[in-house]
Order: C-alpha cells, then structure tokens, then sequence
C-alpha cells in the first residue's frame, strides 16, 4: 500500500514510500527573482496559458520550482486534467486563489508568480465534475469497474447511496476504528491522552507516516500517535496503539476484522519474500491466521523496494468496512480536535468543519468524511473503490468532490 496524493500538488509531490493512507502537503515553494521592465502576465493569464497551450515551457517556471518537479511532470498532470474534464472554459478568481474552468469540471488552483510572471508555487487541488444532483453523482460512480459503496447522508437521514451495507477493502480508513476503541478506553478511564508510549523496533512499520525513522525508546503521548495516525497515516503510530488498546478490544467493534492486522503485518503478508505464508493465511481460519501473526513477529519487516509493483496483490488481505459502518465510526470520533488536522478533499471553506480520514493501496481506495454545514447541518460522505487493476484515482477525486458540491449549494 502507498499513498495517495488527493490534490495534485505541483510545487512539492507528495509521492512517499510505500505506506497505508491519504496525506495532503501543500508546501508552496516561492523564490524571487528581479523586477523587469516589461509588465508580468497576470496569474490568470498565466494559467490560461498552460491550459491553452499544447506544449508547457521550461521558461514559465522558476529553476527553485523545476528542481522539485520537472517540467514533464507540469505537463503530464495538465493533459491528464484536460482528458479527464475537458477544454479551458474559464478562469476565474484573484490574488493567489482561483479556479480552473473546464468544459467537464473545475479546478481549485493556486498560484505563485514571481515580479517578472515567472511560475514560483502551484498547486491544482481536488478536481470536481460538473453534477447537477446526488443522483446524477451517483449515476457516475456507477459507471467505474469494480466494486463501488457510495454514502451520503445527512444526519441520520439518507439523501444518496450506492451498495452502502456492502463491505469493501478501505485501507488507512481502519484507523477510525482504532481511533474509536482508543477513545473509548480513555472514556472508561483506562489510559489518557497524556499516558506515554515509548516507541519499540517490533511495532515500527513501513511509510506512510514518519515515526518508523525515529529512535527506540521514544516517548510520546496517546494524543501525539493518534494525531500522527489520523492526520499523516502514520503507520508506526497505529501499530503502537493497536498493540497498546489491544487487537481483541478492536476486534469488539469491528467484528468482521478478525485477526485485526498491524499494518506491519500486512506488509509482511503482501512482501514478495513471504509468499507461502500469504497462502497459508489466506486459506487458514481465524486460529490459524493469529497462528501466523505469531510467525510474523519474528520475521524482519521490509524494504520499501519489495513494493515497487503496483499491481494489486491479495485484497481480501485487508480491513473491511461498509460505508454506513464507516459512517459509523466517524460519527463517534469527529468530535476530537486532532480529526480536523487533515480536511482531505472537501475545501475547509466552504464548510464550518470538516473531519477525514481515508485510505489506500493498489486496488483500494476510499474517502470517509463528516462536515458540518455554515447552518449547521451535518453530512457524513463516504466513497469506496475495490478493483483488481489499478485505479484512475482523479477520477474518484473528482466524482466525490462533486458531492461536497451538490451538498453545499443545498437549501
């Protein structure tokens, strides 16, 4: 499993190890450059350009930007929004902000120019199809291969669905459920936010998330590795508190998750080099798996290198969820101030609060999200995508930020 990257982020990739999640980074990078005699294009000149344009110029950006992406990169991620959504109908905007019209869709874009019109920052953030209702959203979404659940609701009440009770592989979207037994135990007064977890080599796991490259012996609190697990995917920081809340107690609220996987684990099951236990575990029953979980604990975790194919790779090996159990789980956990870190794909905007958390590996993908209305209305909007190919991943992006868009224009 590795990352995904939700918004496309130009003046800074996202693009990690291998590793369980959905993070959204957007560094802008910025240099300066002297003010010329001639009058620099506006920023939405500049962006009509290179969506009018059929060849992007190295000219149009800084050296500081092309030395984190290169130009071909500008490219590929510009013709592959025009496929997508269509020719440049517009742009609109002021300032830094604007947005990309397409004949199919819009962009949410930011941009950076330097005095003299030279591109310093951009970043295209989450594309959105042109809908006019839930149901023409819907109608979408079920045109992509696969396995696909689509929830909205609004409070308690349905407003759209495709296949909500059917459970499908979710990856990083698990870690609500950790995050709920979490605080459940806390409730209970059986460990606090402040308790202190040190960090210990059999529980380290491979990327997402930056805890695997710190010390053993580490401390840090309940809220800190929660934080980290929610807002960054850290996949170091679930397993510690899978181990430290207990994978049975897990197992209570997720009952169809038995064993209940570290993601260390899952790595290990899914490397190369383990093949014969992958069939071991796929054909054993629950004994036998936690059986296996206890060969794994000797086993060296590994390298980033064994996941260089991005082909998907034993998907029933996963966690499972439906989108109403997702709704679910982020319902009783989006009151936490740490669930607000990472909005994921909705514009924060547009919203009065947004909560996120998703999930992705070759094959898998989800959105799970809560937002609450400037009025005051709550929505709960979950999307996921099970395949045996690989994902066209904008394109989820796109037909769930369509949602956000029907929803927020609701009465």
């Amino acid at each position: 499993m590795r990352p995904s990257i939700l918004a496309i982020l130009i003046s800074a990739l996202c693009l990690n190890a291998p590793g369980f999640g959905v993070r959204l980074s957007f560094p802008l990078s910025i240099t300066h450059q002297p003010m010329t005699a001639q009058a620099a294009p506006s920023p939405a000149t500049v962006l009509e350009t290179l969506f009018r344009s059929p060849t992007i110029a190295a000219d149009q950006f800084t050296d500081a930007f092309l030395q984190q992406v290169p130009v071909a990169k500008v490219q590929q991620i510009v013709d592959q929004l025009k496929q997508q959504l269509g020719p440049l109908q517009a742009v609109q905007g002021e300032r830094s902000d604007f947005t990309v019209q397409l004949e199919k869709g819009s962009i949410p874009t930011q941009i950076v120019l330097t005095p003299d019109g030279k591109i310093a920052g951009l970043i295209f953030g989450a594309p959105t199809q042109n809908v006019a209702s839930l149901d023409a959203a819907i109608a979408q979404f079920k045109t992509l291969p696969g396995q696909v659940s689509v929830l909205v609701r609004e409070g308690q009440t349905t407003r759209a669905a495709l296949n909500p009770t059917q459970p499908l592989a979710v990856g990083s979207a698990f870690k609500l459920a950790v995050l709920d037994q979490l605080q459940r135990q806390i409730k209970a007064q059986k460990l606090t936010w402040q308790t202190v977890v040190p960090l210990q080599a059999q529980y380290k796991s491979l990327p997402s998330g930056m805890l695997h490259t710190w010390p053993d012996g580490t401390g840090l609190t309940v809220e800190s590795l929660a934080a980290l697990m929610i807002s960054q995917s850290d996949n170091t920081a679930t397993d510690h508190l899978i181990h430290h809340v207990g994978r049975e107690k897990i197992e209570a609220i997720a009952p169809r998750n038995q064993p209940f996987l570290m993601t260390r684990e899952l790595f290990q099951l899914k490397s190369p080099k383990n093949r014969s236990l992958l069939e071991r575990y796929r054909k054993g029953g629950v004994s036998q798996k936690r059986s296996i979980l206890g060969e794994l604990a000797t086993q060296p975790l590994p390298e980033v290198s064994d996941f260089a194919d991005t082909k998907p790779t034993a998907l029933e090996v996963e966690w499972f969820f439906s989108a109403e159990e997702l709704c679910q789980l982020i319902d009783r956990v989006s009151n936490l101030p740490l669930m607000s870190i990472n909005p994921g794909i909705a514009r924060t905007a547009d919203w009065q609060r947004v909560t996120f958390k998703g999930g992705s590996e070759p094959g898998v993908l989800n959105f799970t999200t809560k937002v609450q209305s400037k009025t005051g209305k709550q929505y709960c909007v979950v999307a996921t995508w099970n395949h045996n190919q690989a994902l066209d991943e904008p394109q989820l992006i796109s037909l769930y930020s369509s949602l956000f868009n029907v929803l927020k224009n609701s009465p």
